[in-house]
């Protein structure tokens, strides 16, 4: 994918205007998880109000982390977003071992299984699924988005605001009929009453699907140095992304309770699916199947479109393969960090590792959200006179809140599953002895002992 060795003054390109960005914040919350999640917490809570005080509650936990990277974003307006912060404010290796995570696993995983997800859906409109077609399908759409997203942010950005406009647009849809067409006879759940401790618990098992459908702003910080404007303009999109999220989510949770009531939601393998097909037969059902491939592919994007920016910054450092420090001449992108991500997605995909993988260092990603989110304190504390022209309302109490909550999310998700938590460890600490190598072979390079 790379044509032409760049020189060190190859640069960012600022093409990036503010609807760009948000568009990219939408499009990397959602994705599959609106589409799936919520019959999960159906399952664990008691009643239907409960189940939108969860999503309510978890939009907060959103909005309190778009505080935080927004100002984050004000203060280091640089590509690479998180790797930055943690660098700049816990040290390298914290930093690292954060690139490392998403490269090995989350995010590469991640593409693997959206890919796989939206091959799915585009393999079961043709009405004849095939497992092979799956596998081609999902390969066919990580070159392609990555061949996109090689000749520029700009492409990229098209394609995002594309499919995160059409995915509103099937959201849309889907809450208008749920919400104009159920009958009012529609189900209801019966609920026993229940104690308040049994309540707390009920909401904090039902948070770990809500926030996890909720995750995803965090990208956009790291194509910060491809913003016209990114102080003023990232902290707005984000703010501006996050709030039209979780209007849209708890909304479409509204519709999927009133719909098929609390019971139906949560033995549902496809709430929207099963909300469209009572609502307007084979034809609903057929829509919103375009709806969630139009979704994946969307996300799909973004995951390949912003993580490279991040592995560009390692390599800068001197903590990943060299040549991926470079960007593109023409293109400005980081073309080598883009190949090699496509290549590890296509091998995670082939190998049918990535679901297994992802179980155990799901947790990772919110031990990094929660640490990049403390970084906050350290630069309020290092620069207490610094203009800054957004700073993140509430403090410390939002950051504080958002920390806390990142917290919750690792310890319960280690709860439920402490042999994969133990395993997932061990495969982010695997980044340790990786991370002295590449930087003392980089510092032999420089002619440093």
């Amino acid at each position: 994918m790379t044509d032409t060795p760049t020189s060190p003054e190859t640069g960012y390109a600022r093409r990036l205007t503010l609807f760009d960005a948000t568009m990219l914040v939408i499009g990397g919350i959602i994705g599959a998880g609106i589409f799936l999640n919520p019959a999960v917490v159906a399952q664990r809570v008691p009643t239907a109000g409960v189940a939108i005080v969860a999503w309510i509650l978890g939009g907060a936990v959103a909005l309190a982390g778009a505080f935080c990277f927004a100002e984050l974003a004000a203060r280091r307006p640089l590509a690479g977003g998180g790797y930055v912060y943690l660098r700049d404010g816990f040290g390298p290796l914290p930093a690292f071992l954060y690139g490392w995570t998403q490269l090995l696993v989350i995010n590469s995983g991640g593409i693997a299984a959206v890919a796989v997800t939206f091959a799915r859906y585009t393999v079961a409109l043709s009405g004849r699924p095939s497992e092979g077609a799956t596998t081609v399908i999902g390969i066919t759409a990580i070159v392609l988005l990555s061949l996109i997203n090689y000749f520029g942010v700009r492409p990229g950005a098209v394609v995002q605001n594309i499919f995160t406009v059409l995915k509103l647009a099937a959201l849309a849809g889907l809450i208008g009929a749920g919400l104009l067409l159920v009958p009012e006879s529609a189900p209801a759940a019966a609920s026993a009453p229940v104690q308040s401790t049994g309540l707390i618990t009920a909401i904090g098992v039902a948070l770990i699907p809500v926030l996890f459908a909720y995750g995803g702003w965090q990208s956009t910080n790291f194509v910060a140095e491809e913003l016209k404007d990114t102080e003023r303009d990232l902290p707005r999109a984000l703010i501006i992304g996050v709030v039209t999220v979780v209007v849209v989510y708890v909304l479409a949770n509204v519709v999927y309770l009133r719909t098929l009531g609390l019971e139906g939601l949560a033995g549902s393998a496809a709430p929207a699916f099963d909300v469209m097909q009572r609502l307007a037969g084979r034809m609903g059902s057929r829509a919103i199947t375009m709806g969630v491939v139009v979704s994946t592919f969307g996300f799909l994007n973004l995951a390949i479109l912003a993580s490279p920016r991040m592995y560009q910054a390692m390599a800068a450092d001197g903590v990943f393969f060299g040549a991926a420090a470079k960007l593109h001449p023409r293109h400005h992108v980081p073309a080598v960090a883009l190949a090699i991500q496509a290549v590890w997605a296509i091998v995670l995909l082939s190998s049918k590792t990535y679901g297994q993988l992802l179980d155990y260092v799901v947790f990772g990603d919110w031990i990094f959200f929660g640490l990049v989110g403390a970084t906050i304190f350290v630069y309020r504390r290092r620069e207490p006179e610094a203009k800054v022209r957004f700073t993140a309302p509430g403090y410390p109490v939002v950051p504080g809140f958002f920390v806390a909550a990142a917290a919750f999310t690792v310890v319960s998700t280690v709860r439920g599953g402490p042999g994969n938590a133990a395993l997932g460890a061990g495969i982010i600490l695997t980044g340790i002895p990786v991370f002295f190598s590449w930087r003392r072979r980089h510092r032999s390079a420089q002619g440093h002992p």
